[in-house]
């Protein structure tokens, strides 16, 4: 098995591509914005990490993060953006290995992990064997972003600001994916990326070298006995 990584801009369409992957196409998909709502949940130690650094004051009622003013905090303080990564990233990338070893168990050629800081954070990029960048028209995100988060055009922009370009990203990736246009276009660019990655048989070769190092530790272990 190998890992793909699918990547993009804010509201550049990722979201929409890994749903064409996962609902059309059957490809086993991890999500790591759900699995970030899920380690930041109140009594997850990253949830009390989070609440020492930034104080009560980013609680809902209820007691859980307020999504949307510790993203007005940190999407205009680079500093704290830093320290809330620190806090988050490491326990996504722990959850993330862990479903990716379910899914080697159940067999499955390849994992596509929506990522939206890939190249940013680089934590899940020593694992990758292929990147996907979801790209559009900066203006066509902007718009995007203000229509689905509420935004002002100031706020957009700095939550934009805060991410790699998609032009450098796109730079970095493997494939790109354009999602500039209609949905159907897009579906058609995704089915086009999903072929080339089917026809890889980079899995076979992973498995082999598995293998072999259970032969390896096999013998280790009958020499100690």
């Amino acid at each position: 098995m190998f890992l793909v990584g699918l990547t993009g801009g804010i509201a550049s369409g990722k979201s929409t591509v890994t749903k064409i992957f996962r609902e059309d196409l059957n490809c086993a998909c991890i999500d790591a914005d759900i699995i970030a709502r899920k380690v930041v949940e109140p009594g997850k130690p990253a949830y009390k990490k989070i609440r020492s650094e930034f104080g009560d004051e980013i609680l809902l009622m209820d007691g859980k993060l307020n999504r949307d003013k510790l993203g007005s905090i940190i999407f205009h303080d680079a500093e704290k953006r830093q320290k809330l990564n620190a806090i988050v990233h490491p326990a996504i990338k722990k959850q993330m290995l862990w479903e990716i070893c379910l899914y080697f168990l159940k067999g499955y050629q390849f994992v596509i992990l929506d990522i939206p800081l890939l190249f940013e954070t680089k934590q899940m990029l020593p694992y990758i064997s292929f990147s996907i960048v979801v790209f559009c028209h900066e203006d066509q995100q902007l718009q995007r972003l203000m229509e689905r988060n509420k935004l002002s055009e100031e706020d957009a922009r700095a939550r934009m600001r805060a991410q790699l370009s998609l032009s450098e990203k796109c730079s970095l990736c493997t494939y790109t994916i354009d999602n500039t246009g209609s949905k159907e276009l897009t579906r058609q660019n995704v089915l086009q990326v999903h072929s080339k990655l089917c026809a890889s048989k980079k899995h076979l070769f992973i498995r082999l070298g598995l293998l072999l190092l259970c032969f390896v530790a096999f013998g280790a272990c009958k020499v100690f006995l």
